[in-house]
């Protein structure tokens, strides 16, 4: 039962108020035919709004089945839209690119009952249109239209039916089918509401009432009110209840994507425009990070290359008499001062003297100038120097000064090509020494071909080749990471007691270099670098966020009426809003997908192209997608919020 007392609406047009309802009361039997008539101008859409809840009165009371609704909010008048509210409109409101079958089941969507499916076919079959469920709005008459809004109106098995105008835009032949639809409605215990402008059509009504400037000029009895009785809900099978307002089942969401998707698809130019700027953004920083994660393993090979836990300590300079002499003049370093820190240092594993040169070396017609480096046997070990191919020399050899070398892959290739090297002898500034190893590869930096080398025992470089009586450097490494920092001062302190160095001048007598030191500074480099590289490319992603944003905005004017519809049939503001939420995350999803598969493209397409160092992580393309999805989420919530508050009958009337 409906009663309305003293209802009242204005409207502020500029300065002006215009009242359209004053002091209407009605009351408004279960079971009732009631058309509404009135000219243009009268109030009659207006009540019919206030009374179908789209709308809330200015003052004045409504009770709807002895509750008062005039003054609950939004979300609880969209609640009892859809439980106790069917719609028919003039304009039919059928979504264009929904078929008839989901335009009818649409507002399952909202009440989540469980025979939706069951009950949209059955209602389809009952106007007429089971065999056109599949046609699309533009593929139906009008009138067959207007058939699949009645079918849609019913799902929910409402108590009232309100028409406004329902055949307002249809032939007579349809004309007579939608009222016949609606008196077989009613005869079944539905209350049936009807605002038209057609004599025709009021006088079937069961009650007559006339509006005019928003009040009620007549209201006339023409057939007498029957008993009340409850619809027939047997013709739709049996109910089921609703959920509470803020539940959300897996299903609806699943929905929510899936209209989303037919939408986005149904604009396809500037979807695909909005899912370009996510696309272009992820696969930039894809691409970045794989580069500079390239970058950074290539440089942790390279250090790899140079042995780990080490330290090298080199002669520094020392001022005498206030001139800087050459450096190393006294404190120069011996093979004995390693031994000394290999014996006396517990926390030393290995110790390496070492002195080097540059010499021109020499295989039949072929030559080429190199380094040649002197070295103890535990180099190789230390250095990752191993060879892959032959051996290394051993402590007898380097103590005989035995001529032998082992050496890299550049010299290989200069001098031998494809032969195999092993046992060949070479002339390095013309003394003969026997090749008895290959070191592994291990590449050029951007300073220095690592592969560009001979090495040879440091007795013989110091005293057969190189003449010198002092090492250029000491190797040394540690047992444990953790050992570094104390070994590195412990050395320092034995080769001060062993040079004498006074106090005043130990700044500067020795320099120690800390390996890890050098290492972690260059990872720290590479990863700043990488995160400056992706910086810069997720700006691209902000941007593709910023088209999300206006193509959003520009879908929600555009959709307007569809909102109002939405809301019409029961869709509260969280439905809205997880509806345009759904759609941003999509292009935004499908974008980040598209730039993951693009980004590792380009990546793969550097590294062939320009042997760049490059490495897609997995984890980069989680935190890409993530961000991507984050990008459409955060910019799809404005334009979402701001359809959610579109108020219902603003939206219907939205031109």
């Amino acid at each position: 039962m409906i009663q309305i007392q003293d209802i009242t609406k204005t409207y502020r047009m500029g300065d002006s108020e215009v009242n359209a309802l004053r002091g209407v009361s009605l009351t408004i039997e279960d079971g009732d035919f009631v058309a509404i008539m009135g000219p243009s101008g009268s109030g009659k859409s207006t009540l019919a709004h206030i009374l179908g809840l789209l709308d809330v009165p200015s003052s004045g009371s409504y009770r709807l089945n002895d509750r008062e609704v005039s003054q609950l909010s939004e979300d609880e008048l969209a609640i009892l839209r859809r439980d106790e509210i069917g719609f028919i409109f003039q304009q039919f409101n059928l979504l264009p690119r929904m078929t008839a079958y989901e335009n009818v089941y649409l507002p399952i969507l909202y009440s989540k009952k469980e025979t939706g499916e069951k009950d949209a076919t059955t209602l389809l079959e009952r106007v007429g249109l089971g065999t056109r469920a599949g046609h699309k709005p533009n593929e139906l008459s009008g009138g067959q239209q207007q058939r699949v809004a009645i079918a849609r109106s019913l799902i929910n098995r409402p108590r009232m039916i309100l028409a406004d105008e329902p055949t307002g835009n249809l032939d007579s032949v349809s004309e007579q089918e939608v009222m016949k639809t609606l008196k077989e409605l009613n005869d079944q215990g539905i209350t049936v509401i009807i605002v038209t402008h057609e004599e025709e059509i009021g006088a079937q009504a069961k009650r007559l009432i006339r509006m005019r400037d928003g009040q009620v000029q007549s209201d006339e009895r023409k057939v007498p009110l029957s008993p009340s009785k409850a619809p027939e809900a047997s013709l739709l099978g049996p109910e089921t209840s609703s959920a509470e307002v803020s539940s959300f089942h897996a299903s609806e969401v699943f929905e929510h994507f899936r209209q989303g998707l037919k939408t986005l698809a149904s604009n396809k130019v500037r979807t695909a425009l909005s899912v370009l700027g996510i696309l272009i953004g992820v696969a930039a920083v894809i691409a970045m990070l794989a580069l500079g994660k390239g970058a950074q393993k290539a440089i942790e090979q390279q250090l790899s290359s140079l042995g780990s836990n080490l330290l090298t300590l080199r002669a520094g300079a020392v001022r005498v008499g206030g001139v800087t002499q050459e450096a190393g003049a006294t404190t120069r370093l011996t093979p004995e001062d390693a031994q000394a820190i290999k014996t006396q240092i517990t926390s030393i594993k290995r110790v390496s003297p070492s002195v080097t040169g540059r010499a021109q070396v020499t295989y039949l017609s072929k030559n080429w100038n190199t380094q040649v480096l002197g070295a103890s046997p535990v180099y190789a070990k230390m250095k990752a120097s191993v060879p892959t191919a032959g051996r290394f020399f051993n402590e007898q050899e380097d103590q005989k000064r035995a001529r032998v070398a082992v050496v890299g892959m550049t010299v290989v290739r200069q001098l031998f090509g494809d032969e195999n090297p092993i046992g060949d002898r070479i002339k390095i500034n013309k003394v003969s020494f026997q090749v008895i190893g290959v070191l592994p590869e291990k590449g050029a930096t951007g300073w220095r071909d690592q592969d560009d080398l001979v090495v040879i025992p440091l007795q013989t470089a110091m005293h057969r080749l190189l003449g010198k009586e002092f090492v250029d450097s000491i190797d040394i490494e540690a047992r444990r990471p953790e050992d570094l920092d104390s070994a590195e001062s412990q050395i320092l302190e034995l080769m001060y007691s062993r040079k004498r160095v006074p106090l005043s001048r130990r700044d500067d007598a020795f320099d120690i270099r800390n390996m890890a030191d050098i290492q972690e500074a260059l990872a720290q480099s590479s990863q700043t670098m990488t995160m400056l590289l992706a910086s810069i490319a997720a700006i691209s992603l902000l941007v593709g966020g910023i088209g999300i944003m206006n193509i959003m905005l520009v879908s929600v004017t555009e959709r307007t009426k569809e909102i109002g519809l939405r809301k019409a049939i029961g869709a509260r503001r969280q439905d809205i809003l997880l509806q345009f939420l759904a759609e941003s995350i999509v292009v935004s999803a499908v974008g980040g997908l598209a730039g993951i598969a693009l980004g590792c493209g380009i990546s793969l397409l550097l590294s062939a192209i320009t042997n760049w160092a490059t490495s897609v992580s997995m984890m980069s393309v989680m935190v890409s997608f993530f961000f991507s999805a984050m990008i459409g989420m955060i910019f799809g919530i404005y334009p979402a919020k701001k359809a959610s508050t579109l108020h219902p009958i603003d939206a219907l009337r939205y031109e």
